[in-house]
């Protein structure tokens, strides 16, 4: 089954969301982002809580925050959060009148509320290191991605 995300069919996000960063200037929209990010992603990117459920079969699975503030870096605009069970958010994408959530595959079928969203902030969430830490991982690969892509 082909991975799919909250906004991929969209054209306005695959038309009007482009890259803000000469750094990831390979990038043309969320959904070739997101076709790298499959390649990316892994358990050690996943959040540790989460990581008995991560697979290649389920490779968004806790990896939502550091990809919405990757994806923040590639495309700008902002990080929203819907508040879950369990007190955690999950972070998704608006750049202008555009939304688009890379990781909401995680949860099936499940329809998410994406009005409900609170602005979510870099400082709070990267205050726990081992998050940052995960985020500078994966954003290492997509970098490493785009220096490659410019040397083909």
């Amino acid at each position: 089954m082909p991975h799919t995300f909250y906004g991929m069919d969209s054209n306005a996000v695959r038309e009007k969301v482009k890259p803000v960063s000469e750094q990831f200037a390979c990038i043309g929209s969320p959904q070739e982002l997101f076709g790298v990010l499959l390649q990316c992603w892994s358990a050690e990117t996943c959040a540790p809580r989460l990581r008995d459920g991560w697979s290649g079969e389920n490779p968004t699975r806790g990896q939502c925050s550091v990809t919405a503030f990757l994806a923040q870096d590639v495309f700008g605009g902002k990080v929203f959060g819907i508040l879950r069970e369990g007190g955690n958010y999950h972070c998704y994408n608006v750049v202008g009148d555009c939304v688009f959530d890379l990781t909401d595959e995680q949860f099936g079928g499940e329809k998410l509320d994406y009005s409900a969203g609170t602005e979510q902030q870099r400082e709070t969430h990267f205050a726990r290191e081992e998050k940052r830490l995960r985020y500078e991982l994966l954003r290492g690969r997509l970098l490493a991605y785009c220096r490659n892509a410019e040397g083909s």
